[in-house]
């Protein structure tokens, strides 16, 4: 099957909230070849009118690098169909296998390409958010090879900012605590993101660099998951608050 089906196949599972097999079931997959699926599925949500607003970041944390059998992150395409206001809420029927986790996020100022240094790469945010991205893989089981997860867009399907502040604020040891009905679920610290959220946005410069991309100013950046994602289900109402950021919430309906 070609690229493009392969491609269609993913788009329409992510679409309709439909479950597909593994991809790598039926073929052997370069990670290569994984984005180059997920870039032409992007293109059918482009035409489709939506626009790309920015990337995340996946296995950011060393235990997921270990878990995948990789020493990379990944990354994805943020588009602004799916962006939550913060507050509001999201449809579960939307979704196929939807967790949450904690993360921090990047307002880019200028653009950013190549190999950066952490102090290149925070030279331009504008802004860094509080923020809660909701990951879906599409795949039977919420079970998936490396190439699939990359073609699946890594897993990103909704994300949640809260207020923009300034990028004075050292991102490098924030306290982190996510909230599912007012208790506690997950606690972490912004460190778990590779040590420092800004080496998530150097990692990023570098990795879209290989795919012929640069991160544009006005972009919004997820640096990637500071905990274990939980599963979401209907009724849940989600909060994270961020040691000198601030909160961001959302609910499932």
């Amino acid at each position: 099957m070609a690229l493009d089906e392969l491609a269609r196949t993913v788009d329409d599972a992510s679409r309709t909230a439909t479950e597909i097999p593994q991809l790598a079931e039926t073929h052997a997959l370069s990670v290569d070849e994984a984005y180059a699926i997920q870039a032409l599925s992007i293109r059918r949500r482009l035409e489709r009118g939506e626009k790309l607003i920015g990337m995340k970041m996946g296995l950011t944390s060393r235990a997921k690098m270990v878990q995948m059998g990789v020493s990379d992150v990944i990354w994805g395409r943020l588009t602004d169909a799916m962006r939550v206001e913060d507050g509001d809420s999201i449809e579960f029927k939307k979704f196929v296998h939807p967790r949450v986790e904690p993360e921090i996020a990047f307002l880019l100022k200028k653009p950013l390409e190549g190999r950066v240094t952490l102090l290149e790469a925070m030279n331009a945010v504008e802004a860094v958010a509080p923020a809660m991205e909701i990951i879906d893989s599409r795949y039977k089981n919420f079970k998936f090879s490396l190439p699939d997860v990359i073609a699946d867009n890594s897993s990103s399907s909704a994300f949640v900012l809260g207020t923009w502040n300034s990028p004075s604020i050292d991102t490098g040891n924030l306290g982190m605590v996510m909230q599912i009905g007012g208790r506690p679920i997950q606690i972490g610290s912004s460190a778990a993101i590779l040590g420092h959220p800004g080496r998530s946005l150097a990692a990023a410069s570098r990795l879209v660099a290989a795919a012929g991309l640069r991160l544009e100013a006005g972009w919004i950046i997820m640096a990637g998951g500071a905990t274990a994602a939980e599963k979401l289900l209907p009724g849940m109402s989600v909060r994270l608050d961020v040691e000198k950021l601030g909160r961001t919430a959302f609910n499932v309906v």
